[in-house]
């Protein structure tokens, strides 16, 4: 019986590059209510306690409505799936060279912080406490 990569524990998520690292940084609006924080590994941007951007490895991911995420794919961009097979709902992988060419990715990434800000904002999580005995 084949066992996949998940559970061999043997899955590698991509890394990003100091330099795609850097660029996100630049590219993410410099505001109070904005945050930057690893999820999957990665860097991503949270408003509200809500992801709306992020790199997967060197790639550009961005939460937008399916109609634009659509326009995306068009232009040859990719449905987000931080595990294979597991798409992330309302996301979207940018497709080229979103470094080379800063001003698209920009655009996108300014639209998915309008649309996510507009969001409930998610509560912040009760941290664990010890089990008394």
């Amino acid at each position: 019986m084949a066992v996949d990569n998940m559970e061999r524990g043997t899955m590698k998520m991509p890394r990003p590059s100091e330099d795609a690292k850097a660029a996100f940084t630049r590219l993410v609006p410099d505001e109070p209510a904005i945050t930057l924080k690893p999820m999957f590994g990665q860097l991503s941007a949270f408003v509200n306690g809500n992801m709306f951007c992020g790199i997967f490895g060197d790639e550009l991911v961005v939460r937008l409505p399916e109609a634009e995420r659509a326009a995306v794919k068009k232009q040859g961009g990719r449905d987000f799936e931080p595990v294979a097979g597991h798409k992330m709902g309302g996301y979207v992988m940018v497709p080229g060279d979103w470094r080379a060419t800063p001003a698209p990715a920009l655009a996108l990434i300014k639209r998915s912080l309008a649309l996510t800000r507009a969001m409930p904002a998610k509560a912040a999580k009760k941290k664990a406490t010890a089990k008394k005995r």
